[in-house]
Protein backbone atom coordinates (compact mmCIF):
# COMPACT_ATOMS: atom_id res chain seq x y z
CA UNK A 1 0.00 0.00 0.00
CA UNK A 2 1.73 3.88 -0.90
CA UNK A 3 0.04 6.99 -0.07
CA UNK A 4 -2.43 8.19 -2.93
CA UNK A 5 -1.78 11.98 -1.97
CA UNK A 6 1.15 13.08 -5.40
CA UNK A 7 1.72 16.10 -3.06
CA UNK A 8 2.61 14.73 0.51
CA UNK A 9 4.05 11.57 1.14
CA UNK A 10 2.64 9.83 4.67
CA UNK A 11 5.98 8.56 6.38
CA UNK A 12 4.37 5.33 7.80
CA UNK A 13 2.94 4.99 4.32
CA UNK A 14 6.18 4.84 2.24
CA UNK A 15 7.62 1.41 1.37
CA UNK A 16 10.59 0.49 3.14
CA UNK A 17 13.08 -2.29 1.98
CA UNK A 18 13.93 -4.79 5.34
CA UNK A 19 16.64 -6.87 4.23
CA UNK A 20 15.12 -9.23 1.15
CA UNK A 21 11.84 -8.20 1.93
CA UNK A 22 10.03 -5.37 -0.02
CA UNK A 23 7.83 -3.89 2.23
CA UNK A 24 4.71 -1.45 0.69
CA UNK A 25 4.43 0.28 3.74
CA UNK A 26 5.85 0.90 7.98
CA UNK A 27 2.87 -0.08 9.49
CA UNK A 28 3.66 -3.12 11.82
CA UNK A 29 1.61 -6.05 13.36
CA UNK A 30 2.68 -6.37 16.67
CA UNK A 31 2.82 -9.61 18.30
CA UNK A 32 -0.51 -9.93 20.79
CA UNK A 33 -1.57 -12.75 22.68
CA UNK A 34 -4.92 -13.67 22.35
CA UNK A 35 -5.59 -16.77 24.62
CA UNK A 36 -7.61 -18.62 21.53
CA UNK A 37 -5.13 -21.56 20.47
CA UNK A 38 -6.77 -24.22 22.05
CA UNK A 39 -4.69 -27.13 23.69
CA UNK A 40 -1.58 -25.25 22.49
CA UNK A 41 -2.41 -25.40 18.79
CA UNK A 42 -3.27 -22.64 16.31
CA UNK A 43 -6.95 -22.88 15.37
CA UNK A 44 -8.49 -22.17 12.16
CA UNK A 45 -10.46 -19.55 13.49
CA UNK A 46 -6.86 -17.56 13.35
CA UNK A 47 -6.79 -18.01 9.82
CA UNK A 48 -8.68 -15.41 9.13
CA UNK A 49 -7.77 -13.35 12.25
CA UNK A 50 -4.11 -12.90 10.40
CA UNK A 51 -5.40 -12.90 7.06
CA UNK A 52 -7.84 -9.81 7.73
CA UNK A 53 -4.60 -7.76 8.91
CA UNK A 54 -2.62 -8.34 5.88
CA UNK A 55 -2.27 -5.70 3.17
CA UNK A 56 0.26 -6.83 -0.10
CA UNK A 57 3.87 -6.02 1.40
CA UNK A 58 2.69 -5.51 4.95
CA UNK A 59 4.30 -7.04 7.71
CA UNK A 60 3.23 -8.97 10.18
CA UNK A 61 4.67 -10.73 13.72
CA UNK A 62 2.77 -13.46 15.23
CA UNK A 63 1.43 -13.67 18.85
CA UNK A 64 3.77 -15.30 21.21
CA UNK A 65 4.43 -18.81 20.52
CA UNK A 66 6.05 -21.43 23.16
CA UNK A 67 9.08 -23.08 22.12
CA UNK A 68 8.18 -26.01 24.40
CA UNK A 69 6.12 -27.78 27.23
CA UNK A 70 8.05 -25.94 29.94
CA UNK A 71 7.56 -22.29 27.81
CA UNK A 72 3.52 -21.99 29.03
CA UNK A 73 1.82 -19.31 31.41
CA UNK A 74 -1.28 -18.62 30.20
CA UNK A 75 -4.21 -20.62 29.30
CA UNK A 76 -4.60 -21.65 25.11
CA UNK A 77 -1.29 -19.61 24.10
CA UNK A 78 0.34 -21.38 20.56
CA UNK A 79 3.04 -23.16 20.70
CA UNK A 80 5.48 -24.80 17.39
CA UNK A 81 7.48 -27.67 19.64
CA UNK A 82 5.14 -30.56 18.00
CA UNK A 83 4.15 -31.82 14.57
CA UNK A 84 0.86 -31.23 15.00
CA UNK A 85 1.52 -27.21 15.71
CA UNK A 86 3.90 -27.19 13.47
CA UNK A 87 1.41 -28.51 10.41
CA UNK A 88 -1.79 -25.98 11.90
CA UNK A 89 0.67 -23.10 11.84
CA UNK A 90 0.50 -24.05 7.66
CA UNK A 91 -2.50 -22.72 6.98
CA UNK A 92 -2.35 -19.45 8.52
CA UNK A 93 1.70 -18.68 7.17
CA UNK A 94 -0.82 -19.54 3.93
CA UNK A 95 -3.07 -16.94 4.13
CA UNK A 96 -1.07 -14.53 4.89
CA UNK A 97 1.21 -15.24 1.62
CA UNK A 98 -1.41 -15.65 -0.48
CA UNK A 99 -2.28 -11.70 0.11
CA UNK A 100 1.23 -11.28 -0.19
CA UNK A 101 1.89 -10.26 3.20
CA UNK A 102 5.35 -10.90 4.85
CA UNK A 103 4.51 -13.17 8.58
CA UNK A 104 7.41 -13.82 11.23
CA UNK A 105 6.68 -16.27 13.82
CA UNK A 106 7.40 -14.67 17.54
CA UNK A 107 9.18 -17.16 19.92
CA UNK A 108 8.75 -17.01 23.83
CA UNK A 109 9.58 -19.16 27.09
CA UNK A 110 7.90 -17.56 29.98
CA UNK A 111 10.33 -18.52 32.32
CA UNK A 112 8.88 -18.22 35.90
CA UNK A 113 5.88 -16.23 34.77
CA UNK A 114 3.87 -19.57 35.10
CA UNK A 115 2.85 -22.51 37.72
CA UNK A 116 2.92 -26.20 38.39
CA UNK A 117 -0.72 -26.34 36.39
CA UNK A 118 1.15 -25.71 32.77
CA UNK A 119 4.05 -27.08 33.80
CA UNK A 120 4.75 -31.26 32.39
CA UNK A 121 4.54 -33.28 35.36
CA UNK A 122 3.37 -30.47 37.44
CA UNK A 123 7.17 -29.09 38.18
CA UNK A 124 8.17 -26.14 38.89
CA UNK A 125 8.50 -23.21 35.86
CA UNK A 126 12.12 -22.42 34.97
CA UNK A 127 14.09 -19.13 35.58
CA UNK A 128 17.42 -17.61 35.71
CA UNK A 129 16.44 -17.76 39.24
CA UNK A 130 14.68 -18.93 42.16
CA UNK A 131 12.74 -15.59 43.20
CA UNK A 132 9.25 -15.94 43.43
CA UNK A 133 7.02 -13.09 41.70
CA UNK A 134 4.51 -11.23 44.23
CA UNK A 135 1.19 -13.16 44.47
CA UNK A 136 -1.87 -11.94 42.48
CA UNK A 137 0.63 -10.24 40.27
CA UNK A 138 -1.12 -9.26 36.99
CA UNK A 139 -4.15 -11.44 38.39
CA UNK A 140 -1.70 -14.85 37.95
CA UNK A 141 -1.78 -17.54 40.50
CA UNK A 142 2.17 -18.17 39.92
CA UNK A 143 4.34 -20.93 41.58
CA UNK A 144 7.76 -20.14 42.64
CA UNK A 145 10.69 -21.15 39.63
CA UNK A 146 13.27 -23.75 40.19
CA UNK A 147 16.45 -22.06 39.26
CA UNK A 148 18.08 -23.26 36.26
CA UNK A 149 21.57 -24.90 36.28
CA UNK A 150 24.41 -23.46 34.69
CA UNK A 151 24.67 -27.25 32.66
CA UNK A 152 20.60 -27.13 32.11
CA UNK A 153 20.56 -23.39 30.00
CA UNK A 154 22.11 -24.79 26.26
CA UNK A 155 18.98 -27.00 26.49
CA UNK A 156 16.82 -24.02 26.34
CA UNK A 157 18.48 -22.69 24.00
CA UNK A 158 18.58 -25.51 21.64
CA UNK A 159 14.36 -25.53 21.98
CA UNK A 160 14.23 -21.75 20.23
CA UNK A 161 16.61 -23.41 18.01
CA UNK A 162 14.42 -25.88 17.19
CA UNK A 163 11.21 -23.79 17.44
CA UNK A 164 12.92 -21.48 14.62
CA UNK A 165 13.31 -24.67 12.46
CA UNK A 166 9.95 -25.49 12.92
CA UNK A 167 8.88 -22.25 12.33
CA UNK A 168 10.44 -21.80 8.95
CA UNK A 169 8.86 -25.44 8.14
CA UNK A 170 6.10 -23.80 8.94
CA UNK A 171 6.16 -21.65 5.83
CA UNK A 172 6.84 -18.05 8.13
CA UNK A 173 9.55 -15.95 6.44
CA UNK A 174 11.61 -15.41 9.96
CA UNK A 175 10.97 -15.03 13.74
CA UNK A 176 11.22 -12.73 16.42
CA UNK A 177 12.50 -13.80 19.61
CA UNK A 178 10.56 -12.52 22.56
CA UNK A 179 13.32 -10.64 24.45
CA UNK A 180 11.06 -8.61 26.84
CA UNK A 181 7.89 -8.20 29.06
CA UNK A 182 9.02 -10.32 31.74
CA UNK A 183 9.91 -13.76 30.11
CA UNK A 184 12.70 -16.01 30.68
CA UNK A 185 15.48 -13.90 28.45
CA UNK A 186 14.54 -10.76 30.60
CA UNK A 187 14.98 -12.74 34.26
CA UNK A 188 18.37 -13.53 32.67
CA UNK A 189 18.85 -9.89 31.34
CA UNK A 190 18.07 -8.09 34.16
CA UNK A 191 19.32 -7.18 37.57
CA UNK A 192 15.54 -6.88 39.48
CA UNK A 193 15.43 -10.74 38.43
CA UNK A 194 19.06 -12.23 38.21
CA UNK A 195 20.69 -13.06 41.13
CA UNK A 196 22.90 -15.36 39.38
CA UNK A 197 26.77 -16.29 40.42
CA UNK A 198 28.07 -18.18 37.18
CA UNK A 199 29.06 -16.83 33.72
CA UNK A 200 25.33 -15.75 33.36
CA UNK A 201 24.55 -13.71 36.03
CA UNK A 202 26.77 -10.28 37.59
CA UNK A 203 28.08 -8.36 34.70
CA UNK A 204 26.25 -6.73 31.50
CA UNK A 205 27.92 -9.16 29.49
CA UNK A 206 27.27 -12.18 31.63
CA UNK A 207 23.56 -11.27 32.15
CA UNK A 208 23.38 -10.41 28.02
CA UNK A 209 24.62 -14.38 27.54
CA UNK A 210 22.00 -16.36 27.71
CA UNK A 211 20.35 -13.93 25.30
CA UNK A 212 22.72 -13.85 22.54
CA UNK A 213 23.15 -17.67 22.66
CA UNK A 214 19.77 -17.92 21.33
CA UNK A 215 20.36 -14.94 18.70
CA UNK A 216 23.49 -16.68 17.30
CA UNK A 217 21.93 -20.42 17.50
CA UNK A 218 18.63 -19.32 15.75
CA UNK A 219 20.76 -17.62 13.28
CA UNK A 220 23.26 -20.64 12.17
CA UNK A 221 19.91 -22.51 11.98
CA UNK A 222 17.43 -20.49 9.34
CA UNK A 223 19.64 -17.58 8.74
CA UNK A 224 20.60 -13.92 10.48
CA UNK A 225 18.80 -12.69 7.62
CA UNK A 226 15.36 -13.99 8.81
CA UNK A 227 15.75 -13.50 12.35
CA UNK A 228 14.35 -10.51 14.76
CA UNK A 229 14.51 -9.90 18.34
CA UNK A 230 12.06 -7.72 20.93
CA UNK A 231 13.53 -5.77 24.06
CA UNK A 232 11.99 -3.67 26.48
CA UNK A 233 15.25 -2.49 28.61
CA UNK A 234 12.90 0.24 30.13
CA UNK A 235 10.05 -2.07 31.69
CA UNK A 236 9.27 -3.37 34.69
CA UNK A 237 6.56 -5.84 33.57
CA UNK A 238 6.26 -9.00 35.83
CA UNK A 239 8.98 -7.47 38.53
CA UNK A 240 11.28 -7.41 35.81
CA UNK A 241 13.36 -4.00 36.18
CA UNK A 242 16.64 -3.14 35.49
CA UNK A 243 19.08 -0.65 37.40
CA UNK A 244 20.57 0.90 34.32
CA UNK A 245 18.07 0.41 31.39
CA UNK A 246 20.41 2.91 28.95
CA UNK A 247 23.17 0.84 29.62
CA UNK A 248 21.53 -2.76 28.91
CA UNK A 249 20.10 -1.38 25.85
CA UNK A 250 22.96 -0.35 24.36
CA UNK A 251 25.32 -2.85 25.32
CA UNK A 252 22.49 -5.12 23.54
CA UNK A 253 22.20 -3.18 20.45
CA UNK A 254 25.81 -3.19 19.78
CA UNK A 255 26.49 -6.85 20.88
CA UNK A 256 23.75 -7.55 17.88
CA UNK A 257 25.52 -6.44 15.32
CA UNK A 258 28.08 -8.87 15.31
CA UNK A 259 25.34 -11.47 14.09
CA UNK A 260 23.87 -9.55 11.79
CA UNK A 261 20.93 -10.28 12.24
CA UNK A 262 17.70 -8.61 10.49
CA UNK A 263 15.79 -6.07 12.70
CA UNK A 264 15.83 -4.75 16.55
CA UNK A 265 12.42 -4.30 17.96
CA UNK A 266 12.37 -2.13 21.19
CA UNK A 267 9.38 -0.91 23.75
CA UNK A 268 9.67 2.24 24.08
CA UNK A 269 10.36 3.70 27.39
CA UNK A 270 7.37 5.92 27.02
CA UNK A 271 5.17 3.00 28.39
CA UNK A 272 4.27 1.98 31.54
CA UNK A 273 3.37 -1.31 33.05
CA UNK A 274 -0.19 -1.08 32.33
CA UNK A 275 0.56 -0.43 28.30
CA UNK A 276 -0.26 3.79 28.99
CA UNK A 277 2.16 6.27 28.02
CA UNK A 278 3.92 8.13 30.83
CA UNK A 279 6.84 10.63 31.13
CA UNK A 280 10.05 9.27 31.15
CA UNK A 281 13.37 10.37 31.19
CA UNK A 282 14.28 7.27 29.05
CA UNK A 283 15.46 7.08 25.60
CA UNK A 284 16.03 4.06 22.65
CA UNK A 285 17.66 6.56 20.41
CA UNK A 286 20.88 5.43 21.26
CA UNK A 287 20.26 1.79 20.93
CA UNK A 288 18.31 3.11 17.48
CA UNK A 289 21.85 5.21 15.97
CA UNK A 290 23.74 1.81 17.63
CA UNK A 291 21.98 -0.83 15.88
CA UNK A 292 23.14 -1.31 12.15
CA UNK A 293 19.42 -3.10 10.93
CA UNK A 294 16.46 -2.02 10.63
CA UNK A 295 14.76 -0.72 13.92
CA UNK A 296 11.12 -0.95 14.46
CA UNK A 297 9.69 0.95 17.78
CA UNK A 298 6.54 0.05 19.60
CA UNK A 299 4.71 1.57 22.48
CA UNK A 300 1.38 3.12 22.18
CA UNK A 301 1.59 4.98 18.67
CA UNK A 302 -1.39 6.86 17.11
CA UNK A 303 -0.90 7.76 13.36
CA UNK A 304 0.87 11.20 13.98
CA UNK A 305 3.34 10.12 16.43
CA UNK A 306 4.46 6.71 14.30
CA UNK A 307 4.53 9.62 11.38
CA UNK A 308 6.41 11.76 13.44
CA UNK A 309 8.82 8.93 14.41
CA UNK A 310 9.56 7.29 10.80
CA UNK A 311 9.71 11.44 9.51
CA UNK A 312 12.34 12.16 11.87
CA UNK A 313 14.44 8.86 11.65
CA UNK A 314 13.76 7.76 15.07
CA UNK A 315 12.66 4.14 13.54
CA UNK A 316 12.68 2.75 10.05
CA UNK A 317 8.98 0.61 11.49
CA UNK A 318 6.70 1.54 14.04
CA UNK A 319 4.78 -1.92 15.60
CA UNK A 320 1.06 -1.14 16.76
CA UNK A 321 -1.09 -3.52 18.72
CA UNK A 322 -4.58 -2.67 20.24
CA UNK A 323 -4.93 -0.26 17.23
CA UNK A 324 -4.16 -3.17 14.69
CA UNK A 325 -6.34 -5.33 16.94
CA UNK A 326 -9.45 -3.56 16.72
CA UNK A 327 -8.70 -2.27 13.29
CA UNK A 328 -7.80 -5.18 11.01
CA UNK A 329 -7.83 -2.27 8.05
CA UNK A 330 -5.67 0.14 9.69
CA UNK A 331 -3.17 1.19 7.00
CA UNK A 332 -6.06 1.75 4.95
CA UNK A 333 -7.52 3.84 7.20
CA UNK A 334 -4.26 5.66 8.04
CA UNK A 335 -3.95 6.43 4.25
CA UNK A 336 -7.73 7.90 3.88
CA UNK A 337 -7.51 9.72 7.82
CA UNK A 338 -10.58 8.47 8.80
CA UNK A 339 -11.72 7.30 12.24
CA UNK A 340 -10.88 4.04 14.03
CA UNK A 341 -12.73 1.50 15.74
CA UNK A 342 -12.34 1.48 19.53
CA UNK A 343 -10.69 -1.80 21.47
CA UNK A 344 -12.77 -3.47 23.88
CA UNK A 345 -10.01 -4.88 27.06
CA UNK A 346 -12.71 -7.23 28.14
CA UNK A 347 -12.00 -9.50 25.23
CA UNK A 348 -8.40 -9.30 24.68
CA UNK A 349 -7.63 -12.76 26.40
CA UNK A 350 -11.60 -14.16 25.89
CA UNK A 351 -11.32 -17.60 24.38
CA UNK A 352 -14.33 -16.72 21.88
CA UNK A 353 -13.06 -17.34 17.93
CA UNK A 354 -15.05 -14.39 16.96
CA UNK A 355 -16.35 -11.69 20.24
CA UNK A 356 -13.49 -9.88 20.00
CA UNK A 357 -11.10 -11.43 17.87
CA UNK A 358 -12.41 -11.31 13.90
CA UNK A 359 -16.06 -9.41 14.37
CA UNK A 360 -14.41 -5.88 14.42
CA UNK A 361 -15.82 -4.31 11.01
CA UNK A 362 -14.14 -2.67 7.93
CA UNK A 363 -14.36 0.34 6.28
CA UNK A 364 -17.16 0.59 3.87
CA UNK A 365 -16.08 0.67 0.46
Amino acid sequence: MAATNNTRIIPLLSPYKMGNFNLSHRVVLAPMTRDRSYGNIPQPHATLYYSQRTTQGGFLVTEAVGVSDTAQGYIDTPGIWTKDQVEAWKPIVKAVHDKGGIIFCQLWHVGRVSNYGFQPNGEAPISSTDKELSPGLAGGDWSPPRRLRTDEIPAIVNDFRLAARNAIDAGFDGIEIHGANGYIIEQFLKDQANDRTDKYGGSLENRCRFALEIVDAVSNEIGSDKVGIRLSPFGNFMECGDSNPEALGLYMANALNKYNILYLHVIEPRMDIAGEKCETPHSSLPMRKAFNGTFISAGGYKKDDGNNAIAEGNADLVAYGRLFLANPDLPRRFELDTSLNKYNRDTFYTQDPVVGYTDYPFLET
